[in-house]
């Protein structure tokens, strides 16, 4: 099988694998197999469907689309190590086993006030712009798949968390936003940079200046 047609079966395996768990399969597998069987599966498969799409990729011949915007990840990334970062280090109600963070008065702090998905969108905003950098067939696939994920995820989460955590989730969403500054726009909520503070985003800009200076080592790619 050609290599693109095997990183477009990869990235559909990839996408089944993180997707299942927001369908009613994944409590049927969970009860057939117990949870922590069911976890250990669910992992090794979401990294042996990552390896298949990564090698798959490399494979891939080049087959270019577009010019590519070489320079919109050196401005867009960041905008997502910082986000990544907050999301990753701030406590966030959305996250699993966080729901308690929900009963409080004021539910949504630091950076969660900007969306409820920072992680998510810097996940967005790193597939986004290397799959407009690159401009191919392949970088649109790969990437492209990740952005689904990431899109399509949050708005699985939001619905998941709606049907089980009732009036505490829908406290949450009225003061919060899947659209980053989406609430402060509308008044539901306010951006607050002393809850955010200097540190996460700080380790985010030196995550984002290491993977600069190191890109070509890692990825075998000029960053610009």
């Amino acid at each position: 099988m050609e290599p693109l047609a095997q990183l477009c079966l990869a990235a559909a395996a990839f996408l089944a694998t993180h997707f299942v768990s927001s369908t009613p399969l994944r409590g049927a597998l969970a009860g057939a197999l117990g949870e922590k069987a069911y976890l250990g599966v669910y992992s090794l498969a979401a990294f042996a469907t990552l390896g298949w799409m990564i090698w798959a990729y490399g494979k891939a011949p080049v087959e270019p689309l577009w010019p590519g915007l070489r320079l919109l990840p050196a401005i867009l990334m960041p905008f997502a190590f910082v986000l990544l970062a907050c999301g990753l280090l701030s406590v966030n109600p959305t996250a699993v086993g966080a729901a308690r963070h929900l009963r409080g008065q004021d539910p949504a702090r630091g950076i969660i006030r900007v969306t409820r998905h920072p992680m998510m969108w810097g996940f967005m905003l790193w597939s986004g712009a290397h799959l407009l950098a690159r401009g191919e067939l392949k970088a649109t696939i790969f990437f492209g798949t990740f952005l689904v994920l990431a899109m399509v995820g949050a708005l699985l989460i939001d619905r998941r968390k709606a049907q089980t955590l009732g009036a505490d989730w829908k406290h949450f969403a009225d003061v919060t936003s899947y659209f980053p500054f989406a609430a402060i726009i509308g008044g539901r909520n306010r951006l607050a940079t002393e809850e955010i503070g200097w540190r996460n985003p700080a380790i985010g800009l030196a995550l984002y200046a290491v993977f600069f200076w190191f890109h070509p080592l890692f990825f075998s790619a000029r960053p610009y």
